[in-house]
């Protein structure tokens, strides 16, 4: 099944059944939000599978993904892993991190009250913050218990999605420093138009990992196509690794981290800081700088064979509106 948010005036949105070809979509039956759907995943699942097919032998009005919201405008929960080794190991060899444990993921817990809609403008502060994009696959669970294994996470993803998790790279290693967390250098993340169940990807939905290249374009030239597999932890494990100490609430959302491929040289990089990584170790010096007011990012994974699947992220980077004590 695919899923969308259309706005309704209200924090959540509606929820609405999308066709297979994301071309016609149909307010969801007996339930209003994707927030109530995850929550009750075993009663709704069967009649909107029903609503699922009758919507793609046709019917429904047309699905406009730039009038969506994010398929789960706001979270309970939001966690984000760094699954891709070649990432991370970029990362340590370019600022001198000490290495870790390489047998725990890594995970931060991010800002969930919103995800901003695919093609809405982003506003931040200041461009000298250092603006960056990152590409990653996601996954919303439902309600996960305590000490939940591996194997048992599995059964409780519900839904893949497609997301950039904004970052501001001049405030990261101030804060990283401290030992106490992100705050400032992670504001809200972005969601493609369209979640959509495991079983849509097929045979790319493969060791709880997606399967396909993720295709970066910033201000309309390429930037990277970085292939999903390529995970040191899938999301089983990570969603086993948050659940080691903690029950998770429905409609937890868990990130891949930025995607990423040990041929970054052939492939492409999902975010500037490994392209800037990259160029400190070929030439001494980085010389990509990060995103500028203006500059638009568009993020899309599509099927094997062309065909959509999460929709577009396509987004401009706008200076956001300063209050008065900002200005003096």
């Amino acid at each position: 099944m695919r899923f969308a948010t259309l706005p309704d005036g209200s924090p959540d949105g509606r929820l609405h059944v999308v066709s297979r070809d994301t071309a016609r979509c149909s307010p969801a039956r007996g339930v209003t939000t994707l927030q109530a759907l995850l929550e009750d995943w075993n009663r709704h699942a069967p009649d909107l599978h029903a609503q699922y097919q009758a919507l793609n032998a046709g019917g429904g009005t047309p699905f406009d993904a730039s009038k969506a919201l994010a398929p789960l405008p706001r979270a309970w929960q939001w966690l984000d892993g760094s699954a891709y080794e070649s990432h991370g190991a970029l990362m340590q060899k370019v600022f001198g991190l000490e290495p870790h444990d390489s047998a725990r993921p890594l995970m931060y817990q991010g800002m969930s009250d919103r995800f901003l809609p695919p093609t809405a403008d982003v506003p931040l502060p200041f461009e000298e913050d250092g603006i960056d994009f990152e590409g990653e696959f996601g996954v919303i669970c439902d309600a996960v218990p305590m000490g939940t294994s591996a194997d048992a996470a599995r059964g409780h993803i519900r839904l893949v999605v497609q997301i950039d998790d904004w970052s501001l790279r001049t405030l990261a290693p101030i804060e990283m420093k401290t030992g106490f967390g992100w705050v400032q250098a992670k504001p809200a993340c972005s969601m493609a138009p369209v979640a959509v169940t495991p079983d849509e990807l097929g045979p790319a939905w493969r060791d709880a990992r997606v399967d396909l290249p993720l295709l970066v374009d910033w201000n309309g030239a390429r930037f990277g196509a970085a292939g999903g597999y390529d995970m040191a932890f899938g999301f089983d494990e990570l969603i086993a690794h948050a659940a080691r100490t903690r029950d998770l609430v429905a409609g937890t959302v868990i990130g891949s981290g930025t995607v990423s491929n040990a041929d970054f040289r052939e492939v492409g990089s999902s975010c500037i800081a490994e392209r800037r990584g990259i160029e400190i170790l070929d030439h001494g010096a980085p010389r990509t700088g990060y995103m500028q007011f203006g500059d638009r990012v568009r993020m899309e994974c599509r099927a094997a064979d062309g065909s959509p699947l999460f929709g577009a992220i396509d987004q401009r980077v706008v200076a956001a509106a300063q209050p008065p004590s900002a200005r003096k």
